[in-house]
């Protein structure tokens, strides 16, 4: 099971609700695990290897239907990635190439058991990047190129290329003049404090960093490759001139956007001098790779865990399997976490009294990238979490409304990264699950949510009320938010 707690989580407050939605959140869970996918995607017919699947090319690729390759014909054979449950997609390749695997390294998130044979793994922090990080692209590095920088790759090597979400968190290995700490401070103060989508984060990150933005791929010329992203494949078209995260895949930052970036957020000045100094003085050779460069290599790119197919439509099925109607309300829900769990909350308070716009019982889903803006706060949480305390703060009172969300990762927020608070043996809840009683529970038992969400310090006060999620750790496909409303009650929230 992916949801280690899952006693604890039912045991109390609206428990038929609770034990609906643990059923459904696991379901979602367990869709959220790229192995099989990848072995779907490469499959070995004695010397011949066949890659391939049509649910995963990307939309209008130009290249299309299974690569075959004679495996006679191959040199050596590498994996080279990095991300949260990269292993689970490299423990794949690996079963079905045995020993005609060369080998490869691998960036992963801290607590992940390691699960691969041939390849190597090397763990590394997440969302602030620490030095397990530069020592995985290190690794990575020495297998791909002579000290003196020429390729140690051949024309007639394959190497698999795996990114996943937290890729540009792990995949850190700062350029010339700029160093760990530099980096770290810009992450932590944009991310953390600030909130910085990823969207606006990427352009500085990719132009301060020497593996970032394409350069992986650039590593590992002349060999062919196969990238395998741990996403929906989208579309080609995005993929070559819109992407800016995918580090096997062309960037369509520039150093300009860099600048214009740390402007917007007015932190130009708050940053390194190494920092301004590299972004300012730009070598034009020191550009990302763009798509009109990829465009001469030898490639193919498969998305594995495409919408259809994963978390959230899993989830749905398990709902109407338990007789909830499975409404998709947001496929990349945005803003800062406290005022999105008002917003969803206010829908499942009208169907709760009205009825409207759907009759209950139903369940609400939604996913994307919420925040936390944290600011100078020093709490334990994550935007997961942050969720479900407002949540519960609304909902209080309610016969009728549970609420849950959690980082299909198993890891929600930084954990005991730079809050020194331990959680018993946990050192990262995956998120919560809340419902009307919660705030009842957490006045008897001394645990104050206003203050919680205040100091943004929500893990410890979900721990306490038994109500934070405790699971394995996987691939990341987003944050899972489900709102199941279980009857009616026409008198609940008129007067409020």
């Amino acid at each position: 099971m992916r949801i280690l707690n899952q006693n604890a989580l039912t045991a109390h407050g609206n428990v038929a609700g609770r034990t609906a939605l643990v059923a459904i959140l696991e379901a979602g869970l367990q869709a959220a695990d790229p192995y099989h996918n990848t072995r779907r995607l490469i499959r070995r017919q004695g010397n011949r290897l066949l890659i391939g699947c049509r649910d995963f090319e990307p939309a209008g690729d130009p290249q299309s239907g299974d690569e075959v390759i004679d495996l006679d014909a191959v040199g050596r054979i590498y994996v080279f990635g990095a991300g949260k449950g990269v292993q689970r997609i490299a423990r794949a390749i690996e079963d079905v190439l045995g020993d005609r695997l060369t080998g490869g390294h691998v960036i992963a998130k801290h607590g992940d058991e390691v699960i691969c044979k041939r390849i190597g793994v090397t763990h590394g922090a997440h969302p602030v990047p620490d030095a397990g990080c530069v020592l995985g692209c290190q690794r990575i590095l020495a297998m791909c190129r002579e000290k003196d920088g020429s390729p140690k790759l051949r024309p007639d090597d394959l190497v698999f290329t795996v990114g996943t979400n937290g890729f540009s968190a792990l995949l850190t290995l700062p350029a010339d003049g700029i160093n760990l700490e530099d980096v770290r401070h810009l992450t932590y103060m944009m991310q953390i404090e600030r909130g910085v989508p990823t969207g606006d984060l990427n352009p500085i990150r990719n132009h301060v960093d020497r593996m970032k933005g394409g350069r992986l791929s650039r590593l590992i010329q002349p060999a062919r490759a196969i990238h395998i992203i741990g996403i929906d494949p989208g579309s080609y078209q995005q993929l070559m001139y819109r992407n800016l995260w995918l580090h096997s895949l062309p960037d369509c930052t520039t150093f300009a956007d860099a600048r214009a970036m740390l402007k917007k957020w007015d932190v130009y000045d708050l940053v390194s001098p190494a920092i301004r100094r590299h972004l300012e003085q730009a070598d034009p050779a020191d550009e990302t790779v763009k798509a009109d460069e990829f465009l001469q290599w030898r490639w193919r790119i498969f998305g594995i865990m495409p919408y259809n197919q994963s978390m959230i439509p899993t989830a749905q099925r398990k709902a109407a399997e338990l007789g909830f109607k499975a409404l998709w309300l947001a496929l990349d829900l945005r803003g800062e976490a406290k005022d999105v769990a008002k917003t969803i909350a206010s829908m499942a308070k009208s169907i709760e009294t009205f009825g409207q716009p759907v009759e209950p019982p139903c369940a609400l889903f939604s996913t994307g990238e919420i925040v936390v803006t944290v600011g100078q706060a020093r709490g334990m949480g994550g935007r997961n979490q942050e969720y479900c305390v407002a949540a519960a703060l609304e909902i209080a009172g309610s016969r009728n409304i549970v609420m849950a969300s959690v980082d299909s990762d198993g890891t929600d927020g930084p954990g005991i990264q730079f809050s020194g608070q331990r959680l018993g043996e946990v050192t990262c809840l995956a998120g919560g699950i809340v419902d009307g009683e919660t705030a009842c529970e957490a006045k008897a038992r001394g645990v104050d949510l206003v203050e919680a969400l205040k100091h943004h310090d929500t893990s410890p006060a979900l721990y306490a009320l038994d109500s934070g999620i405790v699971a394995t750790q996987n691939i990341s496909i987003g944050d899972f938010t489900v709102t199941l409303v279980l009857g009616q009650n026409p008198g609940a929230w008129r007067m409020r």
